[in-house]
């Protein structure tokens, strides 16, 4: 199109098709689900076979490697926060709903220690999951992640009529189904979207 056929339309269409595209440009990348997905699934699955084969008096011990995550996600967050340009509105809103998930994990960790009722444990850590693994989904526009959600809630109600150690296994699937298969489907999405532009 000719700059002198450029019309007030056409020039409204044009801010119309950018403000679309912006809204439905993946800036997740899926990192972060990754990082978490696989590492709750290998303690998961680890601390079961731990338990069950007695190898060590502690087998809850593995858990204590997600502090290294923790520390590794603060580097990655700052890095990643010197890069930003922009921050869109819906940006905003999940990291402050995975900020009241970890605020959550938190209180109801101090609790549970305060406390003998750690026989459904798993249950609640299955419900927190899905919780903002499902609002992600919302607010992202993005059915895997919606999927994942309310496949963690399923599974919280399944761990109720099993032994607690079993709801290790449950995590572990959960983990697969909410995080891992939805962040490299982002991944994918993300790499598709904010490749070079080859045809300008």
């Amino acid at each position: 199109m000719q700059p002198e056929n450029f019309s007030p339309k056409d020039s409204l269409q044009l801010i119309d098709q950018m403000i679309n595209q912006a809204k439905n440009r993946f800036s997740e990348n899926g990192f972060l689900y990754l990082l978490w997905g696989w590492l709750i699934l290998f303690c998961s699955i680890g601390h079961f076979v731990l338990l069950k084969l007695k190898l060590v008096a502690h087998p809850e011990v593995i858990w204590a490697s997600c502090w290294l995550a923790v520390i590794f996600q603060v580097i990655y967050l700052v890095k990643t926060k010197k890069k930003e340009t922009v921050k869109t509105y819906s940006e905003n809103i999940i990291n402050y709903i995975w900020i009241s998930f970890g605020i959550c994990m938190f209180i109801m960790s101090f609790i549970l220690g305060k406390s003998e009722g750690w026989d459904k444990v798993y249950s609640l850590f299955l419900m927190l999951y899905g919780t903002p693994t499902f609002m992600s989904g919302i607010v992202m526009q993005f059915k895997p992640l919606k999927t994942g959600g309310i496949i963690c809630w399923g599974l919280a109600i399944i761990s109720t009529f099993i032994l607690p150690e079993y709801g290790l296994l449950l995590l572990a699937a959960a983990m697969v189904a909410a995080w891992i298969v939805p962040g490299y489907l982002l991944r994918k999405k993300y790499n598709q979207q904010n490749k070079p532009l080859q045809n300008l």
